[in-house]
């Protein structure tokens, strides 16, 4: 456990090095923030510090800057104290909230949110599909040969697929089709569209129609539960001066770019629930092992949507808490206008 004076000199550091990205001394920090000892005693907190590992010394004359242990105290304590919330997160998060009428686009409203509040990378994961509920089935007609399935979820999600028919199909007959099909699914889960499926196919000979358009609704819905993360943010990240090196930053893009590694970062807070700080080596992966990660589920209890930014390990961990925490309160509440039963 730190004592009172070291962790005021703990969080005046790491306030100071996130601010200027340089080495603190001891000096400055007695000059610059109200800490109440001198610098000579400021001076032997910092050794302290440095011996218990929060701190270090990247050159001997060198002032210090915190280490992951450092930042982990930090976070720790803005953990237990009110998530602070700007009157401009607020305000930018309900007007973007607002303005995004389907899932799709409120993801991506949210991804940019998050960025231009923080200039961090911001990732968000949108609900998985196979806890919603089908609302109902469009087909539209686009040719002979051609039609687009369109399914639409009671939480407001929408996936479509344009798909080729075996023969040629009138409007009529595909007219005809959507409405079995929207009497076999409407209110269904996602999840027990493959079953239904299934089991229809081994009770009775199925119109076959039917049965094609129904594994497309199928391989809809699994494509759409494979593609369902939202990244906003690269170019900000990359005018940081940590990663002027472009071999820092390749990492994370790489991972960026595979969105099932993605979603195997992000799935600790699914498992964790809640709001969730990761800080360099904290972070399972090591594509992250150099960067932060503040994320949080967002929607009901039993939803698995995540929401969160990526940034170095000199991140402004009040400001990403604060805007993440915001964003996902807004998420849930929009998602739970437009969210049936559970």
């Amino acid at each position: 456990m730190l004592s009172d004076r070291r962790r005021r000199v703990l969080k005046a550091l790491v306030e100071e090095y996130i601010s200027s990205g340089q080495p603190v001394g001891s000096k400055h920090l007695v000059e610059c923030y109200r800490l109440g000892c001198s610098p000579a005693t400021a001076r032997n907190e910092l050794a302290a510090l440095e011996e218990t590992g929060y701190v270090y010394q990247p050159h001997v004359s060198s002032g210090r800057v915190p280490t992951d242990s450092g930042y982990r105290a930090f976070v720790d304590d803005i953990l237990d104290s009110e998530f602070p919330l700007s009157e401009e997160a607020i305000e930018i998060r309900d007007r973007y909230l607002d303005l995004a009428s389907e899932i799709d686009g409120l993801m991506r409203q949210t991804s940019m949110l998050l960025s231009q509040l923080t200039h961090y990378v911001a990732v968000v994961m949108a609900p998985t599909l196979e806890l919603s509920r089908i609302r109902r089935v469009d087909l539209l007609s686009m040719s002979a040969h051609r039609a687009l399935v369109v399914v639409i979820t009671e939480s407001g999600q929408v996936v479509n697929r344009h798909v080729d028919l075996v023969g040629e199909v009138t409007p009529e007959r595909l007219a005809e089709v959507e409405r079995a099909l929207n009497a076999a699914l409407s209110d269904k889960r996602a999840s027990d569209v493959r079953p239904l499926h299934a089991a229809a196919e081994a009770g009775r000979p199925e119109d076959g129609l039917l049965a094609e358009i129904m594994e497309h609704v199928i391989g809809c819905l699994e494509e759409a539960d494979r593609d369902r993360l939202y990244h906003v943010g690269v170019p900000e990240l990359l005018d940081l001066p940590e990663f002027s090196d472009a071999s820092v930053a390749r990492p994370l893009l790489l991972m960026l770019e595979d969105g099932l590694v993605m979603l195997e970062a992000l799935s600790e807070v699914v498992r964790s629930g809640g709001l969730t700080v990761r800080i360099g080596s904290e972070n399972r992966l090591s594509e992250l092992g150099r960067m932060s990660l503040v994320a949080s589920k967002y929607g009901s209890k039993n939803a698995d949507g995540i929401v969160g930014v990526i940034g170095p390990t000199r991140m402004d961990y009040s400001r990403s808490i604060g805007a993440v925490h915001c964003v996902a309160e807004g998420l849930s509440e929009a998602l739970g206008g437009r969210t049936g039963r559970d």
